[in-house]
């Protein structure tokens, strides 16, 4: 059994996400993107609580929010500036994702399940997303 499996067969409710979108950014090149659309990262909702991913240009960020689903930290990351989503985690066909350089954007398309090879900015990943709509969660959905 892979490790995959063991996760999905030991929170069947790691289907939910935050996918959050900053314009904060250390590196001065990162400044030719959309403002408000720099970076992102995503916070994954469990029986234990968040977890939130946050692939930074020199290591990649994990933390453990040990609130529940009914903690509003979509709320908590609205009110400090930053842009959210609320979207669902898919298990992709099992097929290759393109190959693409790693970057904040890839990072969080591979934990949603998004094989898009054409979406490599912040900003093309909102609009995918939005423009997508399954992966969007709304309150009917979950």
């Amino acid at each position: 059994m892979s490790p995959s499996a063991v996760a999905d067969e030991a929170d069947p409710q790691w289907r939910h996400a935050l996918l959050v979108f900053s314009g904060q950014s250390d590196l001065w090149w990162l400044r030719l993107l959309k403002p408000g659309f720099r970076h992102c990262f995503v916070a994954l909702s469990g029986s234990g609580g968040w977890v939130v991913v946050d692939p930074l240009s020199h290591r990649t960020c994990v933390a453990h929010i040990p609130f529940g689903p009914e903690y509003d930290l979509a709320g908590w990351y609205r009110a400090h500036g930053l842009t959210v989503v609320k979207a669902k985690v898919f298990s992709p066909s099992k097929r290759v994702a393109p190959v693409r350089a790693y970057s904040c954007v890839e990072s969080v398309k591979r934990i949603l399940g998004i094989h898009a090879g054409w979406v490599l900015t912040p900003w093309q990943l909102f609009r995918y997303v939005n423009k997508s709509r399954k992966y969007l969660l709304t309150e009917e959905s979950g």
